[in-house]
């Protein structure tokens, strides 16, 4: 009987090790095929979150070099460009596999997509338009910077996905310490190895993590040159602007004295000529004196174009009685021209040559605006000082518009900006539709003046 009992509890004992041994066994291989799954999701997880990265990277790579190209206008900078574009395609591409069968976050990945790809067809045509020697274009739509809103954007939609990624991270590392906490606690002969499998995690956690924190440093580092580059793009293209504005205002100058010199002494010797000729001629010859008195008409006409278009090159009031004076003559001419009541507060100020230009130029183009496009019936300009700052004032009470809409014909305020900030001030334009417009810049007081 001892022996029956001793059998049977051979037998309970082994049946009770087969059972045993079987549930180690199935614990141990889920907990295995969990961990390796939740393994291959983190090692996707990371190669997605560097893909977001390295996208971000290479926009920024081509947004710089395309810079660099149109200053330079050498292949290297456009070599880089194009390649950058060919990774962060390459990026995108990865990034739309991952993203395949996923419903909650494919839809954003697509915005990411079309982002992107407006981004890289926003630079290639840039480039495409200096290619074809409309250089002058190109700088202009770089200058305008409309860039720096499509990356932004880019930004936004690739830290999104990053945060949603970084929760599946976290999601899936709690996985991996769940199965290894329930692997240790229903297999007691593995808690040494559990413990050896959780160190060895946690090693690698850390690793990740320093990597992690490596890469954020360089990618911060690569954002601040990327920042100074800009700055130092910027920089260079106010200079150019500024250099292009003044070899224009030399032009036109030049030009003016043309017309004045040559063209204004062929218009007076032909209107002499035909005074002596009908001084001549008497009252023998009715039809031809008719026809001189009309020629001699049509010259007086043609002198006052010249002088007009000569006072559009180059005002000589500005340079002759000052800059309150000119900007009372041109008030004055576009209130008769435009039947618009002009009113003038104009008080003497302190600016150098260049600047007392880019000061008529700038209340000019605001009057060639409210001719084309307010219908205002009154404007008032305005001169002033305080604490060594000039400002100078447009208003007017037309129909306004809406300064966040960017329109095609705008370039010459947006010209206007950019020459104001070259000479050292600033230019706001405030406007609402209906309620008028209001222009003003802030230029420093010259004190040598």
């Amino acid at each position: 009987m001892k022996t029956s009992l001793r059998l049977g509890g051979r037998r309970i004992a082994f049946a009770l090790a087969v059972v045993l041994a079987g549930v180690v066994l199935v614990i141990n291989e889920s907990a295995y095929w969990r961990s390796h799954n939740s393994m291959a999701r983190l090692d996707a997880i990371t190669a997605t979150r560097a893909d977001l990265r390295q996208l971000l990277y290479e926009l920024g790579t081509a947004d710089t070099a395309q810079r660099r190209y149109l200053l330079s206008g050498q292949d290297d900078p456009l070599q880089t460009c194009r390649a950058a574009l060919k990774a962060a395609s390459e990026s995108l591409a990865r990034l739309a596999s991952y993203y395949r069968d996923d419903s909650v976050l494919r839809p954003r990945q697509q915005e990411l997509d079309v982002a992107v790809r407006r981004r890289q067809a926003s630079i290639e045509s840039v480039i495409s338009m200096y290619s074809a020697g409309q250089r002058e274009q190109a700088i202009a739509q770089t200058v305008a910077d409309p860039g720096r809103v499509q990356f932004e954007s880019i930004r936004a939609l690739a830290d999104e996905l990053d945060a949603a990624e970084a929760g599946k991270f976290t999601g899936a590392r709690d996985s991996i310490d769940r199965t290894l906490t329930f692997n240790r606690i229903g297999i007691d002969a593995m808690v040494v190895l559990g413990i050896l499998a959780l160190f060895f995690y946690l090693r690698q956690a850390a690793a990740i993590d320093e990597l992690r924190a490596s890469q954020q440093r360089a990618i911060q580092n690569e954002r601040d040159q990327l920042e100074l580059a800009v700055r130092r793009r910027t920089e260079h293209l106010i200079e150019l602007a500024r250099h292009l504005q003044s070899a224009r205002e030399d032009e036109r100058s030049h030009l003016a004295r043309e017309l004045h010199d040559e063209l204004g002494a062929l218009l007076t010797a032909a209107k002499l000529d035909a005074a002596r000729i009908r001084s001549r001629l008497g009252t023998r010859e009715p039809e031809a004196l008719e026809r001189l008195a009309h020629l001699i008409e049509t010259l007086n006409e043609g002198i006052a174009l010249k002088r007009r278009i000569i006072e559009d090159l180059r005002p000589s009031s500005l340079d002759n009685l000052g800059l309150v004076a000119a900007l009372e003559i041109l008030a004055r001419e576009f209130g008769q021209t435009a039947k618009v009541e002009v009113r003038c507060q104009l008080e003497p100020v302190r600016l150098s040559p260049a600047a007392q230009l880019t000061v008529y130029r700038l209340v000019q183009e605001a009057f060639t605006n409210i001719a084309k496009y307010a219908r205002a019936q009154h404007v008032d300009v305005s001169t002033g000082t305080k604490d060594g700052i000039v400002s100078i004032v447009v208003v007017d009470d037309g129909v306004g518009f809406d300064p966040d809409v960017q329109k095609q014909s705008a370039h010459g305020l947006l010209g206007m900006r950019y020459r104001v900030e070259a000479d050292g001030g600033t230019l706001t334009i405030a406007s609402t539709p209906g309620h008028g417009t209001r222009i003003s810049a802030s230029l420093p007081e010259d004190k040598s003046a």
